[in-house]
Formats: C-alpha cells, sequence, structure tokens
C-alpha cells in the first residue's frame, strides 16, 4: 500500500469515524501524521507490516482498548504512546524491542499484554503497576532469568516463559496463585522448585523439551492440571502423586527415558489422551486399566512385548499405537474394545493374532506389515463375520 492510498483509508475512516480498522499485512514503513485523526478508534490492527517506528501522534488515539503491533521491526515505542490509557489488549510480538520504559506503568487498564519473540532481558519493576494484567506472553526472549516483577501481577491467569534461556525457577512463583496456564518449553530447567505445588489453579502445565530428570512429589497438588505436556524431557520416572492429578485429560511423555510407569497411574480415570512413545518401556501395569476415559493411546516406539489382559478394560478407545515394539503376542482381552477404529501393529515380532481381533467391528485401520505371521489374519475376521 502506498501513503497516497494509506491516507484515502486514514481520511475516510475518520469522515465516518470508524471505531474498528485493519491495516494489517499492507507492507508499510511508517505511518502519517494523521493517524492521530481516528480518535474514535477502539481496534486498530497494524500487525504484519514492516514498521520501524511510530509517529507521536499514535498517542492521539486515546479511545483504544486492542491495538495489534505484532511482526513488525519495532525498537522502541515513543513517549506519547503511553498515553492510550484505555488499552487492555496489546500485541508486540514478533518485533525488535530490546527493552521496554518504565512509563509502561501508565497502561494501568491492560488484562493482555503480548511481548514474544523480541530481544527483551528484562522488564521495569514499573510494571507492577499493571494491576489487571491476566496474560503475559513472554516467549522466545533472552530474559536468562524471570523478571522479579511477574511475581507481583497477582491476577496473572496465563504466563507464557518457553524459550527464555531459563536455568532456574524461582520458588517465588508460588505467589501466582491463580496461574491457569503456564509454559516453561524449551529451556535449560533441570528442576523444578517443590512450590510449583502451590499453583492449585493450574488447568495446563507445558515442560516440552526441558530436561527434567523427574518432577518433584509436590506435583500431584496440581489437581485441577487437565493437560500435562512432558514430551522430549530426560524423564526417568514418574512419582507416584502422579496418580493424585485426576482431572488430566491428556498427558505427553514421549520422548523420554521411561523404562515403567507407576501403577498410580491407574487411578487417572478422566484421561482421554496418553503419550508415551519413545521410550524404554518394557511392560505397562496392569493398573492402566484403570484409565477408563482413554481414547487414545500411543506406545509406538518402546520395547514392550506384550499388553496386559486388562486393556480390555479400556472400552473407550478408539487408537492405539503399537508399532515399532517387539510384541509376540496380543491378549484376547483386545477383542474387548469393540469402539476400536485405528490399530497399528506395523514392525513388531507377532507370529499370530488372537482370534478375538475379529470382534473389532469398527475397525478401519489395521496395520500388521513387518511382522512374522504365519497365517493370513483375513481367515479370523472372515470368521468373525
Amino acid at each position: 500500500m502506498d501513503t497516497e492510498q494509506l491516507l484515502e483509508i486514514i481520511q475516510e475512516a475518520a469522515r465516518t469515524q470508524e471505531t474498528i480498522l485493519s491495516l494489517a499485512k499492507c507492507s508499510l514503513k511508517s505511518l502519517p501524521p494523521e493517524i492521530g485523526l481516528l480518535t474514535h478508534l477502539t481496534e486498530l490492527d497494524l500487525h504484519g507490516n514492516r514498521l520501524l517506528s511510530l509517529p507521536p501522534e499514535i498517542g492521539q488515539l486515546t479511545c483504544l482498548t486492542t491495538l495489534s503491533l505484532a511482526g513488525n521491526a519495532l525498537t522502541a515505542l515513543p513517549p506519547e504512546f503511553f498515553q492510550l490509557t484505555c488499552l487492555t489488549a496489546l500485541y508486540l510480538a514478533d518485533n525488535r524491542l530490546r527493552s521496554l520504559p518504565a512509563n509502561i506503568a501508565g497502561l494501568v487498564n491492560l488484562t493482555t499484554l503480548s511481548l514474544h519473540t523480541n530481544n527483551l532481558t528484562t522488564l521495569p519493576s514499573e510494571m507492577v503497576q499493571l494491576s489487571q494484567l491476566s496474560r503475559l506472553s513472554l516467549g522466545n526472549n533472552p530474559l536468562g532469568t524471570v523478571p522479579p516483577v511477574i511475581f507481583q501481577l497477582s491476577r496473572l491467569t496465563e504466563l507464557y516463559l518457553n524459550d527464555t534461556d531459563l536455568n532456574v525457577l524461582p520458588p517465588e512463583i508460588s505467589k501466582l496463585t491463580q496461574l491457569m496456564e503456564l509454559s516453561l518449553e524449551d529451556n535449560p530447567l533441570t528442576s523444578l522448585p517443590s512450590e510449583i505445588g502451590q499453583l492449585t489453579n493450574l488447568v495446563e502445565l507445558l515442560l516440552d523439551s526441558v530436561p527434567l530428570a523427574s518432577l518433584p512429589p509436590e506435583i500431584g497438588q496440581l489437581q485441577s492440571l487437565t493437560n500435562l505436556n512432558l514430551r522430549n524431557c530426560l524423564m526417568t520416572s514418574l512419582p507416584p502423586e502422579i496418580g493424585q492429578l485426576t482431572q488430566l485429560t491428556s498427558m505427553d511423555l514421549c520422548n523420554n527415558r521411561l523404562d515403567f510407569l507407576p501403577s498410580e497411574i491407574g487411578r487417572l480415570t478422566h484421561l482421554t489422551q496418553l503419550s508415551l512413545y519413545n521410550n524404554p518401556l518394557t511392560s505397562l501395569p496392569p493398573e492402566i486399566g484403570g484409565c477408563i476415559s482413554l481414547t487414545e493411546l500411543f506406545l509406538h516406539t518402546n520395547l514392550l512385548t506384550c499388553l496386559p489382559p486388562e486393556i480390555g478394560q479400556l472400552k473407550n478407545l478408539t487408537r492405539i499405537s503399537l508399532r515399532d515394539n517387539p510384541v509376540t503376542s496380543l491378549p484376547p482381552e483386545i477383542g474387548e474394545l469393540t469402539g476400536l477404529e485405528w490399530l497399528d501393529l506395523w514392525n513388531n515380532a507377532l507370529t499370530s493374532l488372537p482370534s478375538e481381533i475379529g470382534q473389532l467391528s469398527n475397525l478401519t485401520h489395521l496395520d500388521i506389515s513387518h511382522n512374522p505371521l504365519t497365517s493370513s489374519p483375513s481367515l479370523i475376521f472372515r470368521t468373525a463375520s
């Protein structure tokens, strides 16, 4: 969009007193002073442009409640910017900001502040005045440590600290008692503080690619948790307290070093998806049969030789992946999984299939290739029909 076209849009929006305006992805390199004419705007979308700076007149848009400047090349914000005291949502992700000025404290109505993918190394202490802030995104910034001011933002419900070079999660995290979502993915953390257990409102905890060998027992206190992501960690074991997370619906433990599961896993009766692929598991505990809500079970690339008979108790299963294991036989109880639609047995050590597999009338995908089968499975299905 050239300057003349932009001016026409601004002048028309000013004439008609528009309240919402999108100038997203228009290849804008700058904004003209006339932007200040848009005093009726409540929402302005400028994301995905090439803006290097903002004109002082931006501060005249005092009715703005939502402003997106994500995906530009901003290195600083003009002082006048902080006159936008009605802002509740500010999106500054994917820019080149190295710091925030102290006068960001003037944006006292902010509830959402997105700053991920910048060059921030800290946050100003004055941010403590942003007492309404509930969602703060800081992922992919070279912070190195958690800025202390964060622990004073007591209304935070969502905090994203993924890929911020954190070596330590301070115990002060326990002060954020309203947190419902916490992302710590892609950080070099080797442990979590016991105080993590005080975040009893947490619903989602994301720890993908964090080199944790274990979890503190206090993890069991997070009894509101529904989603726990521990993929690509260095986990060698799970604490028995994992069984206290009875509201879990999804748990991802793939790409770890787990060679067994605690029997307490059977207490997770609300779990619908369990991912355990690429671990050195040699067996599943019989208590797995207690996970009665499971619909998807991913077990490929382990060291399993069999499944426990209790697998037949998982009546809600629609999908099982056992590919790339040394499984030599399946239990007859597999036939009790009458809702099963997908069964992947590729590259195992099966010489035969139990006749009960013919009871799986809803099966639409069955991969038994790369097994040393001595009889044709088609006979099983023909007999069952």
